[in-house]
């Protein structure tokens, strides 16, 4: 059976961003009580396994759904050429931790292309129209992530 570093309850690193990780913090501390609805859209808080360091790395990201998915765009908190560290690490790493309010639970993330990245694309931007202003301003394609839930451990 495979071992996580959130299965220990060990040490993880927030967002270096102090806004975002005060967030965390919130919805941690009230089970999305406080931190679901941020900016109007629903939030969940996302751990995952650095690339390079192997350390445990949380973040609160919005959130859309598709079916029994939950979608997610790397548009990073700052427009930029690159890439969010979150993304990066899902790419390297693709099985994460993901806190839904009280909810907890194992997930698979693969970003989609093609037609259904238009399509969840539109989905997102309707959600949270800002993601059109991110895409005006970066060069880049901003990826769309799904999250697929993972069977419980036995």
């Amino acid at each position: 059976m495979t071992t996580y570093p959130w299965d220990d309850h060990g040490r993880v690193t927030d967002s270096p961003d102090r806004s975002v990780a005060e967030h965390v913090e919130r919805y941690l501390a009230t089970e999305g009580r406080d931190g679901y609805l941020e900016g109007g859209v629903p939030n969940l808080v996302l751990t995952t396994i650095g690339r390079r360091s192997g350390a445990t790395r949380r973040t609160a990201l919005f959130f859309g759904r598709d079916a029994d998915r939950y979608v997610l765009v790397a548009s990073g908190s700052a427009v930029s050429a690159r890439h969010p560290q979150w993304y990066l690490n899902v790419e390297a790493h693709p099985e994460v931790h993901v806190q839904v309010r009280a909810e907890k639970f194992l997930a698979r993330a693969d970003t989609v292309t093609g037609a259904e990245r238009q399509r969840l694309w539109r989905a997102m931007t309707t959600l949270a129209p800002i993601y059109h202003r991110y895409e005006a301003l970066t060069p880049r394609e901003i990826p769309v992530v799904v999250l697929t839930r993972l069977p419980a451990a036995p």
